[in-house]
């Protein structure tokens, strides 16, 4: 048990925005705090597929003795100021703070209000690795699939709220800072602690899984974030179908209903809107044999819990010709650096895809 552990309870705070990061929540709770509960704000989105599972994994939290607050955030242009003003007091007096998304503006205004001493990062998904490194170089806040370049009113409006969360993630003082992380973070900021996310609670949870003879394929929202070409991603979804005879699609949350029709009509694939999220899904079975991914979080998070299982985890290469014009000049870079970074993932070349006529 964490020296810390007795100091959770009404003492810790967590902010989650998405599954995944509750998900985070609970594994940094097992881990550091078993058997004592804290309370979980759930910053609602309004995104019907995340709010499902949101609902779902907020079931779980409470199954594990935590107190889950469901707020609205985003129901209406007073909802940030009405949730802000109803959670201030609860803010003032946690001792910690757990957060899934520091670039999150709603997150970084919380953070001007906590006086919390202890902050803790849980993962985001591969935004945990650009996170760290842009707090150890003293960068401002920007998720790594941004455009580079000037910024935009909002952006120039809320830059005060910005460089109060980064002064206030950055330890010092009194102030301690952790990573609860399984992504790899090499370029560690002087002074942050980071943590070992083995997903223990969820091995413990679930499973184990029976596993299929056929392939899985996880969907990722590369295209509707703008980094990847539609009918690039589509060709190469097919190619890889048929190159290792995949029969389901885990769709990602974010995927258009456009775009998943065409998966299924153009693939043959058989699309599921995960309920849990995938790591969840996958350690409850059944899951194939080999499961396929293009470069993100699950390369990372899928091998540790399917450990002891005989699961293949492969990640195939995004092409440099698959981006589009408007994706950041960072993004090749990044997504190969997630995809080299996988330990216990088989790494494939990018699949052949037919030019665009």
């Amino acid at each position: 048990m964490s020296p810390r552990a007795g100091t959770a309870g009404s003492h810790t705070l967590a902010f989650v925005e998405s599954p995944v990061q509750l998900l985070n929540v609970l594994e940094w709770a097992h881990a550091h705090a078993p058997g004592v509960g804290l309370t979980l704000v759930v910053l609602s989105p309004v995104d019907p597929m995340t709010r499902g599972q949101l609902r779902r994994m907020s079931e779980l939290a409470r199954e594990e003795g935590h107190e889950v607050r469901w707020e609205e955030a985003r129901g209406g242009a007073t909802a940030p100021f009405q949730t802000v003003a109803g959670l201030a007091g609860l803010l003032r007096r946690a001792s910690r703070v757990v957060l899934g998304d520091p670039f999150s503006r709603y997150v970084q205004l919380m953070l001007t209000i906590t006086r919390a001493h202890d902050l803790v990062v849980v993962d985001d998904g591969t935004a945990t690795m650009e996170f760290v490194g842009q707090l150890a170089r003293g960068e401002r806040l920007v998720r790594w699939h941004r455009k580079g370049g000037r910024r935009g009113p909002r952006d120039l409006l809320l830059a005060p709220v910005s460089g109060v969360a980064r002064r206030r993630l950055t330890p010092g003082g009194r102030r301690r800072v952790e990573v609860f992380s399984s992504m790899p973070v090499d370029d560690i900021p002087a002074g942050v602690t980071v943590s070992t996310n083995s997903f223990a609670w969820t091995r413990q949870r679930f499973g184990p899984p029976r596993i299929t003879r056929t392939a899985d394929m996880v969907g990722t929202s590369l295209v509707e974030t703008g980094v990847v070409d539609a009918d690039a991603y589509v060709e190469a979804v097919h190619s890889l179908t048929r190159a290792h005879g995949a029969t389901r699609y885990f769709a990602h949350r974010r995927e258009s209903t456009e775009k998943l029709h065409r998966l299924a009509v153009e693939t043959g694939l058989e699309i599921v809107r995960p309920e849990l999220p995938l790591e969840l899904i996958a350690r409850r079975g059944p899951i194939g044999r080999t499961v396929l991914s293009f470069p993100s979080t699950v390369v990372h998070t899928l091998p540790l819990a399917l450990s002891g299982t005989e699961v293949r985890i492969a990640v195939c290469d995004i092409d440099p010709a698959w981006l589009t014009e408007n994706a950041s000049p960072r993004a090749q870079g990044f997504l190969s650096n997630v995809t080299g970074t996988a330990r216990d993932a088989h790494r494939l070349a990018a699949v052949s895809v037919a030019p665009a006529v």
